[in-house]
């Protein structure tokens, strides 16, 4: 059987830098599986590229089995919702209508009850009626993470959705995506937080310099090698009463007391 995500040496370029590099991938309906990977690892460029908005200069992204470059923005928006990193919005609607927008294509009566349905899945039903600019950030991300589930595509394409959130917000976005995927879409996330990563996937892809490097079971993949040699970390799992803990170091941390006092001018 086909994944419904599947990316085959993928490469792509931005400014001139390579940014995928024969990156491999696939994700199967029913499957969370998180991105990992340091900062310009290119787990932003992995979904872009699925989402349609990153071309490829090789390889190729399919969804549900056809090339995505060769999809209309329509049939992209069916399979597939993206969320981007960044939640600005530029106007002050109110959450419900900013909600909505991940519907265009029902009626607007339609578009706003299910805006509605997914702005309580986030537990946000009281910012319904409230414009999203009078939010805080972490009210807003919960807003654009409703716009994207209120789509009803087959997969969920979310990049870095827990960044800048309390860690009770945290738990509540990565619980609904958890619950999204045990639904039957498929979910590809990019995170930075390898004990969450741990905990709610079903796979991590580890992504360095732009190819997946490992690929597999969390604790399978995020090996004490992989921690070393990807994200300069010496450490080891423990199991908590929650899940997964990551007790690490950095591999070349200076000893306490080791930095220079500045001069005076």
């Amino acid at each position: 059987m086909t994944a419904f995500l599947t990316m085959r040496d993928a490469v792509a370029r931005l400014g001139g830098r390579t940014v995928l590099d024969g990156a491999n991938l696939l994700v199967e309906r029913g499957e969370l599986v998180a991105v990992v990977g340091p900062n310009g690892a290119g787990k932003s460029s992995l979904i872009r590229a699925f989402a349609g908005l990153l071309p490829l200069a090789g390889g190729v992204a399919r969804l549900r089995g056809d090339d995505v470059a060769g999809l209309s923005p329509h049939a992209r928006a069916d399979r597939a919702a993206y969320l981007p990193q960044e939640r600005r919005i530029a106007w002050n609607l109110p959450a419900v209508e900013v909600a909505a927008l991940g519907a265009p294509f029902l009626s607007a009566a339609e578009a706003l009850e299910r805006a509605r349905g997914a702005l309580a899945e986030v537990e946000a039903a009281h910012l319904a009626d409230r414009g999203v600019a009078e939010m805080s950030g972490g009210e807003r991300a919960r807003v654009v993470l409703a716009r994207a589930l209120a789509t009803g595509a087959d997969a969920l394409l979310v990049d870095e959705p827990i960044a800048g959130l309390d860690p009770e917000a945290q738990l509540m976005v990565l619980e609904r995506l958890r619950a999204r995927a045990d639904a039957g879409q498929a979910v590809l996330v990019s995170l930075h937080d390898l004990p969450l990563a741990a905990r709610f996937a079903d796979r991590a892809a580890v992504l360095d310099r732009g190819r997946v490097v490992a690929d597999g079971a969390p604790l399978e993949a995020l090996t004490r090698e992989v921690l070393e040699q990807v994200f300069g970390l010496t450490g080891r799992w423990v199991e908590g009463p929650d899940g997964p803990l990551l007790s690490a170091g950095r591999r070349h941390s200076p000893p306490v007391g080791s930095v220079t006092e500045p001069t005076g001018a």
